[in-house]
């Protein structure tokens, strides 16, 4: 039987979590040289392929606001989760997945991600069989299933998305993974105070980062992703890149949903010795 944390176990935690963190804002000189093609061939993009990714917008911002079709139930990962911690004819609250042991939701969260990663593999080849005419369709499905990812990520890790606030915290996810280093700093920052504002009030005025997420989640792909409007060719890269992308996705959302369930831990900690002190 797994137990929780201690305080010291926490913070060391923290403390790698802040170093991922400080990685992640180096860039990738690939990264950006593989932004200019989609820079430079935008104009050129066929009409069919902007009317899906405008039909992308419009359902990612329905997720937002309503969870859409997107929206997932929590029951298989509730129960995944009941029988890893030994408990498999429980039905566990939000409250009591809170309190898993960290090994619990981390395992959960990576097997979720290597199954995801392999799922976008498979579509990403599936779209890369007739070149730019099965192209079109990969970038909604490419979402679907990173939205679908970091929900279930997030249930993992005691967090609910039919919450509209954790349906917020995921576009920040897609946008930071999406992001380049300045864009990467921006949303660290935004979610250092995540915990601490008034977030529902700002959830629907935040709805601008839509926009900003389909555009950089498709020019995040670059020029590795050109070779998928080859026919046949396209279904090497195809299965590669979008492998490669939810893999990298599905990093950031359990590094920082971790980083949260930490946080509000080590707080947790430090209220109770402050309660037990002035008892």
């Amino acid at each position: 039987m797994h137990t929780q944390e201690s305080r010291t176990e926490l913070e060391q935690e923290l403390q790698q979590i802040a170093k991922w963190e400080k990685d992640q804002r180096g860039g990738s000189i690939l990264d950006k040289i593989g932004r200019i093609p989609f820079m430079l061939l935008d104009r050129m993009t066929p009409k069919f392929i902007r009317d899906k990714i405008g039909t992308a917008l419009n359902e990612l911002g329905r997720f937002i606001q309503n969870g859409g079709k997107y929206l997932i139930s929590p029951k298989g990962i509730m129960q995944r989760l009941a029988k890893a911690s030994g408990q498999e004819d429980a039905e566990l609250t939000p409250r009591e997945v809170a309190q898993l042991p960290l090994k619990v939701m981390d395992d959960a969260a990576m097997d979720i991600s290597r199954s995801r990663s392999n799922l976008a593999a498979l579509e990403g080849a599936a779209s890369g069989v007739g070149g730019i005419f099965t192209i079109a369709a990969d970038i909604p499905a490419m979402i679907g299933i990173s939205l679908k990812a970091l929900q279930e990520i997030a249930l993992c890790y005691g967090y609910y998305p039919s919450d509209p606030k954790e349906r917020l915290f995921i576009l920040k996810c897609l946008q930071f993974a999406s992001s380049d280093v300045v864009g990467k700093k921006a949303v660290l920052e935004e979610l250092a105070d995540f915990e601490k504002g008034d977030t529902g009030k700002e959830v629907f005025s935040q709805l601008q980062g839509w926009r900003e997420v389909i555009t950089t989640y498709r020019d995040n792909f670059g020029w590795r992703k050109l070779f998928q409007a080859v026919p046949v060719a396209g279904i090497i890269f195809g299965s590669f890149v979008n492998k490669n992308s939810l893999e990298a996705l599905t990093e950031v959302g359990r590094t920082l949903y971790r980083k949260r369930r930490i946080i509000e831990r080590l707080q947790q900690m430090e209220q109770a010795e402050s309660d037990a002190a002035e008892a």
